[in-house]
C-alpha cells in the first residue's frame, strides 16, 4: 500500500504551483515612473485600514540623503583626493530621478571608497577584481572603525542583488538586523528582507517584515505594496506540514543545489521534507484504513451492526422457513426446445441486438439440442 501512496504524494507534489513564492529578478527591479504613480490613491484609501499602528519609520528625501552623504563624504573616512570625485559623481546620478536611489549612492560609495569596487563586481564585474560573496563579505565591512552609513548601504545594496540572484540566505544574513529608520532605502530594505523570509518560509517574520513595510503602503513603490500584500496573504494561509509547505521545501532544496550547496544546511532541508513526507503518507493510509474498515462494517455486519463478520455461516436476520414457491415449468424432457419458426425469430433479435458470437453459440446451443433429440 504505501508506494501507491507516496506516488500519489509525490505526484501531487509536482503539480503545486507557488507562483506567489518565485520573486524574480522582474518583479524586484525598479518600476517605471509610470508604474509608481498607478494604483497610489488606491494604496491611500487602504493604508488606514490595513494598519492601525502609526508608521514606525519613513522614507528619505533624495536632499536628505545627498546630506547624509556629503557628510560622510567630508569624514575622515574618505581620502581628501577622492572626495572631488564623490561629489561629481553624486551630482551625475543622485539628482537623476530615474536613477535608482540606492545604486546612485552605491556608485559614490565605489569612488570613495576603492574597497567598495568588489561589492559591484557582484552585478558589473570589473577586469582584475573578484566579486565577493556574503559568505566572504569583507571584514572591513563590520569593522567598528568603517562609517554606519557606508556599512548599512554596503550590505543593502548587496543583500538586494543576492536576493535578485534567488540567494535568499546570504541576502538575509546581510539584511535582517538592519535598521528602517537610518537606511537610505527603508523600503527596499523592508521588502528584500521579507522576500527572503517569505522563500525561507518563516512565516512569522515575514508577515511582521511585510506589516511594517505596509505602513507606508501609500507611499512606497507600488510594485513593493502589491507584491507585499500577495505575499502577506500567501504566508497568513500556508499550512505548515501540508502539501504545499511540502513543495515549497522541495524546491528550495532545488534552488540550493543548483547553486552549489550541498552542506549540511541543505541535508537538514532534505532530512525534513522525508520526514514530512513519511508523516503525510502515514496520514493518508490511516485515512484510507479507517474508511476501508468502515466500508466493510457496514456491508457484513448484517443487524448486529458492531462491523464484526458472522462466526458462522447461515442466513443472517432470516425471519422465514426459508422456502420459496415452487413453480411449475411442465415437462422438463421438452425444457429449451422451440418450434422453427420461433427459434428462426430468436436468432435473429439476438443477431440485432448482440455480438455476432452470441449467435454463434445459441445456434450451436440448438444443434445440440436437435442432436440429443435424434439420438436414439
Amino acid at each position: 500500500m504505501a508506494p501507491s501512496f507516496a506516488t500519489a504524494v509525490l505526484r501531487a507534489l509536482v503539480g503545486v504551483g507557488c507562483a506567489l513564492g518565485v520573486i524574480s529578478a522582474a518583479a524586484l527591479a525598479p518600476g517605471r515612473a509610470a508604474l509608481a504613480a498607478e494604483g497610489r490613491a488606491d494604496a491611500a484609501a487602504d493604508a488606514g485600514a490595513d494598519l492601525a499602528r502609526a508608521p514606525t519609520w519613513e522614507l528619505p528625501s533624495r536632499e536628505a540623503v545627498g546630506r547624509r552623504l556629503g557628510e560622510w563624504i567630508d569624514g575622515d573616512g574618505v581620502a581628501a583626493e577622492r572626495r572631488a570625485a564623490a561629489r561629481a559623481a553624486w551630482d551625475a546620478r543622485g539628482a537623476d530621478a530615474g536613477v535608482d536611489l540606492l545604486d546612485a549612492v552605491m556608485a559614490v560609495l565605489a569612488e570613495a571608497d576603492p574597497r567598495c569596487l568588489p561589492v559591484l563586481a557582484v552585478v558589473a564585474p570589473t577586469p582584475g577584481v573578484p566579486p565577493v560573496t556574503a559568505a566572504a563579505l569583507p571584514a572591513w565591512v563590520d569593522d567598528p572603525a568603517t562609517a554606519p552609513f557606508e556599512r548599512d548601504v554596503v550590505r543593502t545594496w548587496l543583500g538586494r542583488e543576492l536576493v535578485r540572484q534567488e540567494r535568499f540566505d546570504d541576502g538575509l544574513s546581510l539584511l535582517e538586523g538592519l535598521d528602517p529608520t537610518v537606511s537610505v532605502d527603508p523600503a527596499g530594505l523592508l521588502f528584500h528582507t521579507a522576500a527572503c523570509q517569505h522563500w525561507l518560509l518563516r512565516a512569522d517574520a515575514a508577515v511582521a517584515t511585510l506589516d511594517r513595510l505596509l505602513e507606508r503602503a501609500a507611499e512606497i513603490p507600488v510594485r513593493y505594496e502589491r507584491v507585499a500584500r500577495l505575499l502577506r496573504a500567501d504566508m497568513a494561509t500556508l499550512e505548515e506540514e501540508s502539501l504545499d509547505h511540502i513543495a515549497r521545501r522541495m524546491r528550495d532544496i532545488t534552488r540550493r543545489l543548483g547553486l552549489g550547496r550541498a552542506g549540511p544546511t541543505t541535508r537538514g532541508v532534505q532530512d525534513g521534507v522525508i520526514e514530512s513526507l513519511d508523516k503525510l503518507i502515514a496520514k493518508l493510509e490511516e485515512q484510507q484504513q479507517q474508511q476501508q474498515s468502515g466500508g466493510a462494517g457496514g456491508a457484513g455486519s448484517g443487524n448486529s451492526g458492531n462491523g464484526k463478520p458472522m462466526e458462522d455461516s447461515r442466513i443472517a436476520g432470516a425471519q422465514g422457513a426459508g422456502e420459496v414457491v415452487k413453480r411449475d415449468l411442465g415437462d422438463g424432457e421438452g425444457w429449451g426446445n422451440l418450434p422453427p419458426h420461433e427459434r428462426e425469430r430468436a436468432l435473429q433479435q439476438i443477431g440485432r441486438e448482440f455480438p455476432a458470437h452470441y449467435r454463434e453459440a445459441i445456434e450451436q446451443y440448438f444443434k445440440r439440442l436437435a442432436a440429443g433429440e435424434q439420438a436414439p
